[in-house]
């Protein structure tokens, strides 16, 4: 299967090279190829089991690969920790925005950076947070909580950029919203993408997802069944039968 590379020479900011993974016996995925490049919004698309959520903690080093590399900036980060790959550039959204409840927004927004010590450019940061989600300025001594869910997604994506990420993972960004609020959580990822993010994001709302991407996978019991770019995702009749409820 050809992979729809960016034709402009770009060097992969993150990939995977035939990656399998386990949970004890089961095999999750299987021989997976994949490449992220600087400044690109990319999605993948699957089923649920298909191996999704695995494949984003094989990306930030919460599961480690059987067999295959992982490789961040030319470099094998198999054995590397999550902490080494969020200083060195990869972060995370989770699903469901894992907000520490008790905490305010503030302080959820500020353990983001806790493995930065220039303060300078923290408080830079927040103030580009706040500019980016007025909301959330708002509400910055509230308990996280006591947050609506597109306000906690604010907030979670917010605490993820105070890493300065150069690729953004997002598990489900439209995950528990209400409807309403998914047109605008996906307008806020269009915006950080052009601020030169890029993103990775697994997401069941195919439709959204690939209105917005450049390229996008297809998992299926953990291998990569289609790969192509949004546009032509789009158009693939057994994806607009699959996964987008057509034909």
């Amino acid at each position: 299967m050809s992979e729809a590379v960016p034709t402009n020479g770009a060097t992969p900011l993150l990939e995977f090279r035939r990656v399998n993974t386990h949970y004890g016996a089961v095999h999750i995925l299987k021989d997976v190829d994949l490449a992220i490049y600087p400044g690109e919004l990319v999605c993948l698309l699957g089923g649920n089991a298909s191996g999704k959520s695995t494949t984003l903690k094989t990306l930030l080093g919460m599961v480690t690969p059987t067999s295959g590399e992982v490789v961040l900036d030319g470099e094998v980060v198999n054995d590397k920790p999550t902490s080494y790959r969020v200083i060195n550039g990869v972060t995370m959204v989770p699903e469901n925005r894992r907000l520490f409840k008790r905490l305010s927004v503030k302080e959820n927004l500020q353990l983001g950076a806790y493995l930065r010590n220039d303060k300078g450019g923290i408080a830079e940061d927040l103030e580009r947070i706040y500019e980016l989600f007025p909301r959330v300025r708002e509400r910055l001594s509230q308990k996280s909580g006591t947050l609506s869910g597109g306000e906690q997604q604010m907030v979670a994506i917010g605490r993820a950029l105070m890493s300065r990420p150069r690729v953004l993972l997002m598990d489900e960004p439209s995950m528990g919203l209400a409807p309403a609020l998914v047109q605008q959580n996906f307008e806020l990822i269009q915006q950080i993408h052009s601020e030169g993010v890029a993103i990775f994001m697994v997401e069941q709302n195919a439709n959204m997802a690939l209105s917005i991407a450049d390229r996008g996978w297809v998992l299926q019991t953990g291998r990569v069944v289609l790969d192509d770019t949004a546009e032509a995702l789009m158009a693939n009749p057994e994806l607009r039968a699959s996964y987008l409820g057509e034909g």
